[in-house]
């Protein structure tokens, strides 16, 4: 697939409280694993910042003020909970991640691309319509999909959500969507608490698939395989997106599951795969958590060598 990676230096600006996990640091691992000689080929662009219409779909005025006006100007920071707090560079990076899934969403309807790799942070899957949570400011992947929906007139679109931490702001925001498909799985026992299996959205269209920590990588895959992917196709989406969470990882300090990097090779093939035979080949990926540097620089890059190669 033609794969296009998306970054700004204005996401490594958003600046974190000390010990939160959430680092600039990251972003660092995900671009230098994927400057990798033995990567394919990739299209490198500039992510834009998204336009106030875009994130208004997902989040109300008074929430994106809270966000874009409320930072501090030179230093420090504006706690907004326990994990989530404003620094002088998160309003740009929060913008500029939305705007990278959205440009994304556009690339792959106008056809100047196949396949999106969005390597931004802050991560979103957490936002809520009108709280910043989980690390999280603006619900990246939920204001891509809406764009799809909405701006571009798609009837049919799904996010699979990959990280070990399940997607409720995803999953609020997409709750009554016509059209929208949302698949989580992810670790029941850890944070936020949500993703129970009998919440299945206002449509029907939301799939949980929570399970313990311990799981095996093969369980793992396996549920993946079984549910996600007849769910998926059943769905016949004409676009597919996927938060990309790498801390499902064996090796990542929050989560509890035993994936590797060759099982987020496989992800990206079986998901590349359907977006071929049932999206046109339109498939967008944004960065969503990870948090073991070497395990997350390693499973990116083995998840879009996936995607390039397809």
């Amino acid at each position: 697939m033609k794969t296009v990676l998306y970054s700004h230096p204005a996401c490594a600006a958003h600046a974190v409280p000390p010990g939160n996990p959430e680092t600039p640091q990251r972003l660092d691992a995900v671009l230098a694993a994927l400057a990798d000689p033995a990567m394919p080929a990739l299209e490198r662009r500039q992510a834009p910042r998204a336009a106030l219409d875009d994130i208004m779909r997902a989040h109300g005025q008074r929430h994106i003020g809270l966000i874009c006006e409320n930072a501090p100007a030179e230093g420090g920071f504006v706690v907004l909970d326990a994990d989530t707090a404003l620094s002088p560079g998160t309003p740009e990076a929060a913008l500029r991640a939305a705007g990278a899934a959205c440009q994304g969403i556009d690339d792959v309807i106008a056809g100047t691309a196949e396949a999106v790799f969005c390597a931004t942070r802050p991560p979103g899957h957490h936002a809520r319509p009108a709280r910043a949570m989980g690390f999280c400011y603006f619900s990246t992947i939920a204001i891509a999909a809406l764009r799809a929906l909405q701006a571009h007139g798609l009837e049919r679109v799904a996010v699979v959500d990959l990280d070990v931490h399940h997607g409720n702001g995803t999953q609020e925001i997409l709750w009554d969507v016509p059209g929208a498909l949302f698949i989580s799985l992810h670790q029941k026992d850890n944070y936020p608490g949500t993703g129970l299996a009998g919440e299945t959205g206002g449509k029907g269209k939301v799939l949980n698939l929570p399970m313990a920590g311990g799981t095996s990588a093969q369980d793992w895959m396996q549920a993946f395989e079984d549910k996600a992917l007849p769910a998926l196709a059943a769905h016949e989406p004409q676009l597919i997106l996927v938060s990309a969470g790498f801390d499902s990882h064996a090796d990542d300090p929050l989560g509890g599951f035993a994936l590797r990097s060759a099982h987020y090779h496989a992800l990206g093939q079986q998901l590349a795969a359907m977006a071929q035979q049932y999206a046109d080949s339109r498939l967008v990926c944004v960065l969503e958590g990870g948090y073991d540097l070497a395990a997350l620089g390693r499973s990116t890059r083995a998840f879009v060598q996936a995607l390039a190669t397809a």
